[in-house]
């Protein structure tokens, strides 16, 4: 694939990527392209089709991951998520570094694939933590926060493993997460916006 490295975004429901994200594009406008994953799930209320996700069908879905469409898919609360090749080269076209935004079962798979990223993994400071940030978004049913919570401890032990991430950040201090993510990604950026001068 052409273009920038891409970079995988990973780390449990809560842990801050989403906020993280929104520093990066918003002081790196047009630098970083999000890839639009796929996803069975209904939309929530203020998500839009093909900016938040792809929202299709199970049998649609199914049969872009049997023709080998997919980077990686995963199971989740009974719905299917994914990344499909062309949402990644969408970004890659623009000469943008393509954000994935990817759980521990798709960093592997990912692994096996020629993408290349840049891998990160940010985490909440404790599960405790992580659990009071779940329960003041104030959108998950009980049930849900704790498949989410169960989730999160076998994200957490899953990601422990050596050279799986190249960089871990423990975002207990935004600012200071912040600007240890901006570090590693700072000589892709650079040939980004040097490539565009040209």
């Amino acid at each position: 694939m052409q273009g920038p490295r891409p970079v995988v975004l990973s780390g449990p429901s809560g842990a801050g990527k989403s906020t993280l994200l929104k520093k990066l594009l918003k002081d790196y406008e047009n630098i970083f392209g999000f890839s639009v994953s796929h996803t069975t799930r209904q939309p929530r209320p203020g998500e839009v089709n093909g900016k938040d996700y792809h929202f299709v069908t199970r049998e649609e879905m199914q049969k872009e991951i049997d023709a080998g469409e997919f980077i990686e898919h995963a199971e989740f609360s009974g719905n299917m998520y994914g990344t499909s090749k062309g949402a990644v080269q969408a970004v890659q076209a623009q000469n943008q570094i393509c954000v994935l935004d990817i759980d521990i079962q798709g960093v592997k798979n990912i692994k096996k694939t020629d993408l290349n990223p840049i891998y990160i993994s940010v985490q909440p400071p404790s599960i405790e933590i992580l659990e009071k940030r779940l329960r003041d978004r104030k959108t998950e049913t009980e049930e849900s926060l704790l498949k989410r919570l169960n989730a999160a401890r076998v994200d957490l032990e899953l990601s422990k493993e050596p050279g799986l991430f190249d960089l871990v950040i423990i975002n207990d201090d935004l600012e200071k997460a912040y600007s240890e993510l901006k570090e590693v990604l700072l000589e892709e950026i650079k040939k980004t916006e040097e490539s565009r001068k040209s």
